[in-house]
């Protein structure tokens, strides 16, 4: 599967989060919940500071690695962190991303990119992971996708 790296500056996601794990489908489950959550409160529209409104999935907080506990928050990228607003506030930090551009039918397409992370990504880092999902698609299943994974 092809990749590109990208250099990138840090940035904050405000949202909802999960702790969960791979292990038994149960991130599926969790992720899948969070993401009902998010769209049935519209979330998104809560969030103060918003720069636009694409949505993040942020991965974070892992304990060791992705067959570990971690963190997933869904949310979107504001200027900087803000106290008291009922969010979870996540850093994506400063450094080189690869960057997978997930191919096939939405939202398949995504859990098939990360089988294959997963599998065969390796000099990962742990520390922030993330979905980016482009606002402006004409439907669900023609949402623009990319995948960032932290390396070294």
């Amino acid at each position: 599967m092809q990749y590109t790296l990208a250099d990138q500056e840090k940035f904050y996601v405000a949202g909802i989060a999960v702790k969960t794990i791979n292990k038994n489908d149960q991130s599926s489950k969790d992720i899948g919940s969070l993401w009902e959550r998010f769209m049935s409160e519209n979330i998104r529209e809560k969030i103060p500071g918003k720069l636009s409104n694409d949505i993040y999935c942020v991965y974070t907080d892992y304990e060791s690695d992705h067959n570990d506990w971690y963190r997933a928050v869904i949310g979107c990228r504001i200027e900087e962190p803000q106290i008291n607003t009922g969010l979870f506030m996540a850093l994506v930090p400063d450094g080189s991303y690869r960057m997978y551009k997930p191919e096939g039918e939405f939202p398949q397409c995504v859990a098939g990119t990360w089988r294959h992370i997963w599998e065969n990504c390796s000099g990962r880092q742990y520390i922030a992971d993330y979905d980016l999902y482009k606002a402006g698609a004409n439907s669900f299943e023609e949402t623009e996708t990319e995948i960032y994974v932290g390396v070294v």
